[in-house]
C-alpha cells in the first residue's frame, strides 16, 4: 500500500495580484517534475473584504502505482504545508482559519498592508496592529518568511505573484530546484523578464533569516536637526514653537504647523500656536500628556475638510503621479480619473461667504432650486480639461475661506472645545486629556462629517451635565461607543448604561 501524502499549498491572494497566475505556476511546476498536480479557487465577497483562496495539491507520479490519486478541493484546517499569502492580514485570516500550524506549516507573506473597508470607514483609527499580526503569525506557523513583497514587486516592475513565488522557492519546502522554478516562469512567456527579476528578488530574501533581518534595521535618528526653512515666516512659526512649548509637545506642534501651512498659510499655522500659547498660559501646571494632545487634534480640526479642501487634493500634480504610480500607467498611455462628487446643500452654503451662506441655507425658492439640483451626485473627470478646471476653480477659493459659514461654524466649535478643555483640566487633567480626544469623532466630509459631529456633540453635551462627577474612564468609554457605531446607537445605549442620558 502506497502512503504518500500529497503536497498541499494554499494561496491568498486580493484581487489584480496574480493569485491565479500563482497557482498555475505551481501547478504546472509539478506536472512538468513527475507530480499530479491539481489546483481549486474560492473567490472572496469582494477585493478586500475577502480575498481568492487557490488550493493547490501534488502528489508525486510512482510508475508501480496505475490508479490516478483522488485530491482534494479545498484545503482543511491542521492540514496544509504551505500557505502563501498576498498582503499581512490575508495572513492572519489563514491563521484564524486554522491553515496554519507550528507542527506543518511554511507561512510565505508580505508584511505590506492593503486596509480593509471596516478599518478605512472606522470612526476613530481602525488600523489593526501589524506588530500583533505578525506575532500571531509567527507563532502558529513552523516556519514564517515575512517582507515587504509589494516593494519588491514594484522594484522589479513586476506583480506580487512572481515574488511569492520566489520567496516560495528560496524556504527549500518544495522538493525542486530552483531552476524548475525559474523554468516554469519561462514556459509562462508572459512578462518573463520582470517575473524572473521579482522571482530572483523573493528567492534572496527568503533565504535571509526570518527575524530582525527580513524585516530590516529600524531607521536611526539622526542626531543632526532639520535644516532651517527658507522661508523667514516659517522660520519664524518655529522659533516660536521652540520657545513657547515644552519640548514633549514640540514635534507635534512643528508637525501641525507644517500641515496648517499647507492648508492655508503661515498666518493660519500662527492662529494654531496662538491657541496653544493661550491654553498654557491659562493652564500653566497644565500635563505635557495634555498639551500634546490638544496640539495633536487641534491641528486636525482646524485643517477639516470643506469643499475647499477635497478640490485642492483631487487636483493636485502628486496625486495624478499617485494614481498613475498605482494603476502601473506607461508614460505612453493615457489615464482617465473619474471623481464620484456629491455636495449636500449644506456643504454649498458652508462654501459660501458666511452672510450668503446663512442666507441660502434657510428654506426659501433659490433653496428649494439648489437643493434639486444638487439631490444626485455627478461624476468629475479630473483628467479631462473641464473638470480638472471646474475642481481648481473651488481650490482657488482658498483665499476666501475665512470669510465663509464653515470656518465661522469651524472656530466656533474650535473654540468651545477649548474652553471645555480648560474647565475639565481646573478640577480633573486626566479627564481634559479625555476632552480633547474626543475631537477624533469630527472627521471627513459630507454625511460622514455630520454624523461623527452629531455623536461629539451629543458625547460633549453629556460632558457639561455631569461636570466634575465624570470619570475619564467614562469617557473614554463614552468616545470608544461612538467611534465603534457612526450613527449613534451604541453612543446612546452607553450613556444609558452610565446614567448620562
Amino acid at each position: 500500500m502506497n502512503n504518500a501524502q500529497p503536497i498541499k499549498i494554499a494561496i491568498l491572494a486580493m484581487g489584480g495580484e496574480g493569485g491565479g497566475v500563482l497557482a498555475d505556476w505551481v501547478v504546472d511546476l509539478g506536472e512538468h517534475n513527475g507530480y499530479y498536480a491539481q489546483t481549486t479557487s474560492v473567490p472572496g465577497v469582494a477585493q478586500r473584504t475577502g480575498a481568492t483562496i487557490y488550493y493547490v495539491e501534488l502528489f508525486a507520479r510512482d510508475e508501480r502505482e496505475p490508479r490516478t490519486p483522488i485530491l482534494a478541493l479545498m484545503p482543511l484546517p491542521g492540514d496544509v504545508d504551505v500557505v502563501l499569502a498576498s498582503e499581512l492580514m490575508e495572513a492572519g485570516r489563514a491563521v484564524q482559519r486554522g491553515l496554519v500550524t507550528a507542527e506543518r506549516t511554511t507561512l510565505v507573506a508580505s508584511t505590506h498592508r492593503v486596509y480593509s473597508i471596516a478599518e478605512k470607514t472606522a470612526m476613530g483609527d481602525g488600523r489593526v496592529d501589524d506588530g500583533a499580526l505578525i506575532a500571531h503569525a509567527g507563532a502558529a506557523a513552523k516556519r514564517f518568511v515575512r517582507f515587504d513583497m509589494a516593494q519588491a514587486a514594484e522594484a522589479s516592475g513586476s506583480v506580487i505573484s512572481a515574488v511569492l513565488f520566489g520567496a516560495l522557492a528560496g524556504t527549500g519546502v518544495l522538493p525542486f530546484s530552483r531552476r524548475q522554478f525559474e523554468e516554469t516562469i519561462e514556459r509562462g512567456g508572459v512578462g518573463v523578464k520582470p517575473s524572473l527579476r521579482a522571482f530572483e528578488l523573493g528567492y534572496a530574501r527568503a533565504g535571509a533569516d526570518e527575524g530582525d533581518a527580513q524585516e530590516g534595521a529600524p531607521p536611526s535618528e539622526s542626531s543632526d536637526q532639520a535644516p532651517a526653512p527658507r522661508d523667514p515666516v516659517v522660520a519664524r512659526l518655529l522659533e516660536r514653537v521652540r520657545a513657547e512649548l515644552p519640548a514633549e509637545v514640540q514635534s507635534f506642534a512643528i508637525e501641525g504647523v507644517r500641515r496648517l501651512i499647507d492648508y492655508q498659510d503661515p498666518e493660519y499655522a500662527a492662529l494654531y500656536l496662538d491657541r496653544l500659547a493661550n491654553l498654557r498660559r491659562t493652564l500653566p501646571e497644565a500635563p505635557g500628556t495634555l498639551l500634546r494632545e490638544t496640539a495633536r487634534y487641534l491641528a486636525l480640526w482646524m485643517s477639516y475638510e470643506d469643499t475647499i479642501r477635497v478640490a485642492d487634493l483631487k487636483t493636485r500634480a502628486t496625486r495624478f503621479e499617485r494614481v498613475r504610480g498605482e494603476v502601473r500607467a506607461q508614460p505612453d498611455q493615457l489615464l482617465a480619473i473619474n471623481e464620484f462628487m456629491h455636495p449636500r446643500i449644506e456643504e454649498i452654503c458652508e462654501t459660501l461667504p458666511a452672510g450668503i451662506g446663512r442666507w441660502l441655507a434657510k428654506p426659501h425658492a433659490v433653496h428649494r432650486l439648489v437643493k434639486r439640483h444638487t439631490k444626485a451626485g455627478r461624476v468629475v473627470k479630473t483628467s479631462s480639461l473641464r473638470g480638472y478646471l471646474m475642481l481648481y476653480a473651488v481650490a482657488r477659493l482658498r483665499g476666501m475661506r475665512r470669510r465663509t459659514l464653515r470656518y465661522e461654524l469651524e472656530s466656533a466649535r474650535i473654540e468651545a472645545w477649548l474652553q471645555q478643555i480648560v474647565q475639565s483640566a481646573q478640577h480633573n487633567p486626566a479627564l481634559a486629556v479625555e476632552v480633547a480626544q474626543c475631537q477624533r469623532l469630527v472627521k471627513g466630509y459630507s454625511d460622514t462629517h455630520a454624523r461623527g459631529l452629531a455623536n461629539y456633540q451629543t458625547l460633549m453635551g453629556a460632558v457639561v451635565r455631569a461636570g466634575a462627577r465624570l470619570a475619564p474612564a467614562t469617557l473614554r468609554d463614552l468616545r470608544d461607543a461612538a467611534l465603534a457605531d457612526e450613527h449613534g446607537h451604541k453612543l446612546r445605549a452607553a450613556l444609558v448604561r452610565h446614567a448620562l442620558a
